[in-house]
């Protein structure tokens, strides 16, 4: 083999891996809500300060690495011995009425906060377009209404909590969950498939934003993954 046939193939195999890699991450985040216990975080899809100004490198070094590794230790205590410890996350999350609230207080934490990476990335924040612009401009009429509805139960959500864009029966709609609830479990009021979601609790966005969660809201567009909300769309 030559140089120049091995310097291409050299080039061939980097590119190989590559894809490999991204393939393996971006299967890493939903094989989390398949699996059982012992849990674990799948890793974060991109940098720690991937997402700034938006979201600064701080705040997702200690939301992911403290607060979501927090609720998977958790998880992974209160299920152990117990029933839960042999099913799936989203399972229990199903049926989370029949579990006691350590597991639905850290499993729910854990499942929403693996959603919310996902549906964020770096330079993402176009409008949405496709099947995605077509479902709410159905719905809501344009894409600023869905930010106005999305942004009221944001700001709305006192305390602690979650907004979310969910899909169910073809319609789309907006609304919110307190504390670490979220749309799949069996005794939230809002129900449908989440497409979208944002975390509105302090953590989030304190450091930052300090008292302003509108000033949140209105950034997190910016780094939203329509492509990811397209795929939880089609699946929806």
């Amino acid at each position: 083999m030559n140089r120049t046939d091995f310097l291409k193939t050299l080039a061939g195999s980097s590119l190989a891996m590559s894809a490999l890699s991204e393939q393996v991450l971006a299967k890493s985040a939903s094989e989390v809500r398949i699996e059982v216990a012992p849990f674990k975080q799948a890793p974060l899809p991109y940098d720690f300060g991937a997402l700034e100004p938006s979201i600064d490198k701080l705040t997702m070094e200690i939301h992911y690495g403290k607060h979501h590794a927090t609720y998977v230790k958790n998880l992974n205590d209160a299920v152990k011995g117990t029933e839960f410890e042999k099913k799936s996350l989203e399972d229990i999350i199903k049926s989370i009425s029949k579990a006691p609230a350590a597991i639905r207080n850290n499993g729910g934490g854990h499942w929403n906060h693996t959603f919310f990476w996902e549906v964020m990335g770096p330079k993402k924040g176009v409008a949405p377009k496709g099947a995605v612009a077509d479902a709410i401009n159905a719905q809501f009429g344009s894409f600023d209404k869905l930010k106005e509805e999305f942004g009221k139960a944001a700001t709305t959500r006192f305390g602690s909590g979650w907004a979310w864009l969910v899909a169910s029966n073809g319609k789309l709609s907006v609304g919110s969950t307190p504390n670490q609830d979220n749309p799949l479990m069996d005794l939230s009021d809002l129900k449908g498939t989440p497409i979208l979601a944002l975390d509105v609790w302090e953590h989030a966005y304190y450091l930052h934003y300090q008292n302003k969660r509108p000033d949140y809201i209105k950034a997190f567009w910016d780094v939203v993954n329509w492509d990811k909300v397209a795929e939880n769309l089609k699946k929806a």
